[in-house]
Order: C-alpha cells, then sequence, then structure tokens
C-alpha cells in the first residue's frame, strides 16, 4: 500500500484550517490546480474521501475529520526530526567527544574548556585525559571523536595531522649544579630519576626514545621512582625525592615557584603533538570547533617566551 507524502499531508492540514483549496494554495505558494491535485492524490492512497466541497467552503468528512490531528502530529514529528538534524549539524548544539593525553590539564584543557564553554555554553563536553595509546585506541574503537597525541602513535584505521605542537623533555633538579649542562643518558643513568608513564614502560613515546638511547650507549636505566602522571614525577622531584624528566610546558609555570632548575637533554628531545580521527569518518562540528580551538590555543602557547629558570 502506498504511503503519504509529508507534502500530502501538509497541504491537507492546511487546507482544513483555512476553509478552501485556493486559500491554502496561496499559503504554500503554489497553482490551486496542483495542491487540488496533490489532496486528490492522498484521497486515492487512503481511499477515502477528507472534504465535502460546498460552494462557499471546505468542510472535513467524518474520515477527515479522524485524520487530521493524525496528520498534524504525523507533521510535528517531521519537524522535531528536522530540528533534530540541524542540532546535529550546528555547533551550538550536541556533544565534544575529545581524548588527550594526561598532562594536557596542567597547561592546555583549563583555558580550553573555559573559552568553548564561554563561546558555546549549549555544548556538553566530554574530554578524556589518557595517555596518547589509550586516546589511539579510543578514537580506533570508536570512543571518542577525535584526540589530541604525542607521536609517534599507531595509526591504524586513524587519520593523523601534521604535528600542530611541539614540545620538549627537560631534566629537572632541586640542586641547580645538575642542570648547568645539557645531559646526556650516561648521566641520566648514574642519576636518581623518578620516571612517569609507568603503565605504559614500552609504549610512550619518552620512555622508548629514552631506553633507545640507553641501549645504543650500553647503560641501564633504572628510575628509582615510576609513577602514572608527569605532574606527580614533578611534584617528588620537587619534594627532592629524586630528579626528574619532564615535558618543558607542563613544568614551566612551576620551576621557580617550587624552586627547581631545568637543562635539555643532549641530544635534545623533543615531543611532537598531533590530532588523530578515524579514518573515513566524521566528527560532529561541535568536536570540529574544539578542535580548531585547541590548535589556536597551542599556536599561541608555542609563541609564549620560555621560562629564564635554567642556569646556565
Amino acid at each position: 500500500m502506498a504511503l503519504p507524502t509529508v507534502r500530502q499531508l501538509e497541504y491537507f492540514v492546511t487546507a482544513a484550517r483555512v476553509g478552501t483549496l485556493s486559500a491554502a494554495a496561496a499559503e504554500h505558494h503554489i497553482a490551486q490546480p496542483s495542491l487540488s491535485e496533490q489532496i486528490a492524490v492522498l484521497e486515492r492512497t487512503l481511499r477515502v474521501p477528507l472534504f465535502t466541497r460546498t460552494s462557499r467552503r471546505l468542510l472535513l468528512t467524518d474520515a477527515g475529520k479522524q485524520l487530521l490531528p493524525l496528520a498534524e502530529r504525523a507533521l510535528q514529528d517531521t519537524r522535531e526530526i528536522a530540528l533534530w538534524s540541524r542540532r546535529i549539524h550546528d555547533v551550538e548544539h550536541g556533544t565534544v567527544s575529545f581524548g588527550t593525553f594526561s598532562s594536557a590539564h596542567l597547561y592546555l584543557l583549563p583555558h580550553l574548556v573555559r573559552d568553548f564553554r564561554a563561546a558555546h555554553p549549549g555544548v556538553r563536553i566530554q574530554v578524556a585525559g589518557l595517555n596518547s595509546a589509550e586516546v589511539a585506541e579510543a578514537v580506533r574503537t570508536g570512543r571518542l571523536e577525535a584526540g589530541l597525541v604525542q607521536l609517534p602513535v599507531d595509526d591504524r584505521e586513524l587519520a593523523v595531522t601534521p604535528p600542530v605542537f611541539t614540545d620538549q623533555a627537560v631534566y629537572a633538579a632541586r640542586d641547580p649544579e645538575r642542570t648547568r649542562e645539557p645531559v646526556d643518558i650516561r648521566t641520566l643513568a648514574a642519576r636518581p630519576l623518578v620516571l612517569s608513564e609507568a603503565r605504559w614502560e614500552y609504549t610512550d613515546p619518552l620512555r622508548a626514545t629514552l631506553l633507545e638511547r640507553a641501549q645504543r650507549a650500553g647503560v641501564a636505566l633504572e628510575p628509582v621512582v615510576e609513577v602514572e602522571f608527569q605532574a606527580h614525577a614533578f611534584e617528588l622531584a620537587a619534594q627532592g625525592v629524586a630528579d626528574c624528566l619532564v615535558s618543558y610546558h607542563v613544568g614551566r609555570s612551576q620551576f621557580t615557584a617550587r624552586g627547581m632548575s631545568w637543562a635539555p637533554l643532549d641530544p635534545p628531545l623533543y615531543e611532537h603533538y598531533a590530532f588523530i580521527t578515524r579514518k573515513d569518518g566524521a566528527i560532529s562540528p561541535a568536536t570540529k570547533a574544539f578542535m580548531d580551538l585547541a590548535h589556536r590555543l597551542l599556536s599561541e602557547l608555542a609563541r609564549a617566551p620560555a621560562s629564564a629558570h635554567q642556569p646556565g
């Protein structure tokens, strides 16, 4: 059995409301014969007459009276579907679904979330702060729409942008004598260290690079303490437990305040960050706007002057 179309129901409801075919046609900006034909098709489809036509006005038949509330409800449902579709494609609604490395909350996420909420108060924000490897897996499986990760990353089924931000791993210590010169892998191996990313010892880019350098130099890099997050490693180093390695932008606001000094590694160890999405997958306008704002804030952060608290 053929089904009524939305347009036919619209014409029927309008004709029932205004009482004449000519007025209904004028409201829809079409010729009267076209509207009359569509209503006639609707009557043939439903196999019942809907109007009694008099010389002055259309009158609903009993079948027409029963159909009218059903047609009005169907049109309201159709309008709600259209509104839902607009919201899905509108940055002012929906949900941001985004993942990033855990230390981003120290220098990126507070400003990012604050500024995004101010610009888009109707959007719900879901940000998962994880290790980059875990973010990649969450995006790959669809649990998150997008993420900001440290490279390299397992890019199976992922689209990876060119690097959008570069940081540097630095050596931090309470004793300024330890940071007067760049620190090589042999020096690191001889000093007490607290290292982060304990759960991702072999997949974290920093840990993997340090392990490779140690193997090439023929030394063993054995931290005296291992923790999960860089913020915890930095706090232990600030309390004099051991020295630490930390991303420069994680420590930059705290070096002076906590009486810490820092030195680059020798050779320098740069950390490159990029956005990831699922390959051939679509992301919502809200998540795309969140990524655009994150990119702008990272660009501003990269232009900020470096901390001067590095003994020469």
